[in-house]
């Protein structure tokens, strides 16, 4: 996939898509190519209020609860997984919980944030899975991201995503998973087919928020 630039789609490249949807806080772009909802740039957050936001963020990893909703991913991922295997959990964010559950349960693993663990170090190595929950959604360069993330995989080896999934038009004004103001790109079924085309992998989905990809062995 080739870089953005401006005037077109997060993920895709499009050229100018359409404005889709505009409420008292934000303008949203929707592309046709690869159904990506995304706002415009001119509504996002600068790096120091966006961190401001995930400052606040309580993550404890000795949550039960919050261990369960990480679950949704943490499941069905290592359950494709041989023990032993190295992982890079993308977006770790302030309080590491999923790489910790990897952890015990006999994984090597490694993190990456951009603003808790920015150890840019991680990119050089290989890794059999890469997870990243509730992160794609708050990328402002998610072609290069997830290349970046896709050119550290092994062959054979799975990207477990985790972000709601926007499922149309009629539901969108509605949708309390855009009023989130780091919440910027929104993805569909659709969006991931197109992503899992270009990068020639593997699809599945799991519930309402949950997507693996295989990379080709």
């Amino acid at each position: 996939m080739t870089e953005q630039v401006p005037g077109t789609c997060l993920l895709c490249g499009l050229m100018s898509p359409a404005s889709f949807f505009k409420d008292r806080n934000r303008l949203y772009h929707h592309c046709v190519c690869c159904d990506l909802i995304y706002v415009d740039k001119a509504f996002h957050l600068d790096a120091l209020e966006e961190k401001d936001v995930y400052d606040q963020h309580e993550n404890d990893s000795e949550d039960v609860g919050y261990r369960k909703f990480l679950g949704r991913l943490f499941d069905p991922l290592e359950s494709k997984l041989e023990k032993g295997a190295r992982g890079l959990d993308f977006g770790s964010g302030p309080g590491p919980t999923l790489s910790l559950m990897f952890s015990e349960a006999g994984y090597d693993m490694y993190i990456y944030d951009k603003f808790y663990a920015a150890d840019e170090s991680v990119f050089q190595e290989s890794y059999d899975f890469i997870s990243s929950t509730e992160v794609i959604e708050h990328l402002d360069h998610p072609k290069r991201e997830l290349d970046r993330l896709w050119s550290c995989l092994k062959p054979g080896g799975y990207l477990g995503l985790m972000t709601k999934l926007a499922t149309g038009e009629k539901s969108f004004p509605t949708w309390h998973y855009k009023n989130d103001p780091t919440h910027i790109a929104f993805y569909s079924k659709a969006s991931f087919a197109y992503l899992a085309e270009k990068l020639n992998a593997s699809l599945e989905f799991f519930g309402t928020d949950v997507i693996i990809l295989r990379k080709e062995a």
